[in-house]
């Protein structure tokens, strides 16, 4: 039984990390990069169970911002990004033009 309780105890733990570090994500910009090749940079909002990923504010690049070549973002607004389509998902560093 006092196995059993702190494997319970050690989960409960590495879950609350995990919590405070989405936590940590809300109303940061993101750059999500999808299977497809396109980029979505936007202000995280909010996940599920199924790695579901909402932003606010979105926009879309067909090529990567980080390359040389300027490209006029299509705007979104909020966007639903599916979980099985995300390859990866980082906090946005790049300060916005305007």
């Amino acid at each position: 039984m006092a196995g059993e309780s702190k494997n319970i105890s050690e989960a409960e733990e590495e879950k609350s990390a995990g919590r405070k570090k989405l936590e940590g994500w809300l109303n940061k910009t993101m750059r999500i990069r999808m299977t497809d090749g396109r980029t979505l940079v936007g202000v995280f909002l909010c996940t599920d169970k199924d790695k579901n990923v909402i932003l606010g504010s979105c926009q879309e690049y067909l090529k990567l911002p980080e390359s040389g070549e300027q490209e006029d973002p299509r705007v979104l607004g909020l966007a639903m990004v599916p979980g099985r389509h995300l390859v990866s998902i980082e906090v946005d560093q790049q300060p916005e033009i305007m």
